[in-house]
């Protein structure tokens, strides 16, 4: 395997390693129940995808005694 001959500098290393960054996750709000989904998604809050309901959701979970 290929060694570089040498050293980069640290400017050189931070050029590079400008463009690792972490993103903010698209979000677009559900026009069905108003919370916040990734797009073109169904919604995980209450199924729906473009106005047409596609897994029924459970409202509320059984509590236990």
């Amino acid at each position: 395997m290929a060694h570089p001959k040498r050293r980069h500098s640290h400017s050189r290393t931070k050029k590079r390693q400008t463009h690792y960054k972490l993103e903010i996750p698209t979000l677009v709000v559900c026009p069905n129940c108003k919370n916040l989904k990734p797009p073109h998604r169904m919604c995980p809050f209450c199924g729906y995808y473009k106005g047409r309901l596609i897994r029924k959701m459970e409202r509320e979970k059984k509590r236990k005694r």
